[in-house]
């Protein structure tokens, strides 16, 4: 079974009253578990890459105030452009605990510049940005979970 059954399968169980269905053929096992918060998928692990879409952020309440030297001044929100989740699964900053961050606040990207991993069905999926500018804001934590179309980090552009 394709990882695109396997989405069709999501898909098909979130729309349905079907609280689990267990699929098994020659390459192995699927169990999808409904839960009343977000569907639970089990899978055979595999690299996948997404590219993450990116549309204007809303305007934001301002942030509270920080000390001057503790981080420099940001732009009005209405000029950022937002890096949004393309599924449901857990954020991840770095590809392994102990390697260094994929993105920060001041890190450039580009479009095809992976800035940050989802880990969905026990998949590790690479988050590409669309967009050329400078994170100026992480909006998520590390290691919790995001749901599809959740904004992720504010980038402005170059």
């Amino acid at each position: 079974m394709d990882l695109k059954q396997i989405h069709e399968l999501i898909k098909i169980i979130n729309k349905s009253n079907i609280g689990e269905i267990s699929i098994e053929d020659k390459d192995g096992k699927v169990t999808i578990k409904q839960k009343e918060d977000a569907p639970v998928t089990v899978a055979a692990p595999v690299h996948q890459v997404y590219t993450a879409t990116a549309a204007p952020a809303p305007v934001a309440a301002p942030a509270p105030s920080t000390p001057a030297s503790a981080a420099p001044a940001a732009p009005k929100a209405d000029n950022f452009i937002t890096i949004k989740s393309p599924m449901i699964g857990t954020f991840y900053r770095r590809p392994a605990p102990d390697k260094p961050l994929l993105a920060d606040v001041g890190t450039e990207v580009s479009p095809g510049k992976v800035v940050c991993i989802i880990e969905a069905m026990k998949l590790f999926n690479e988050i590409e940005s669309e967009v050329k500018g400078t994170i100026v804001k992480v909006l998520v934590e590390d290691a919790s979970p995001v749901e599809y179309d959740q904004p992720l980090f504010l980038v402005e552009p170059a």
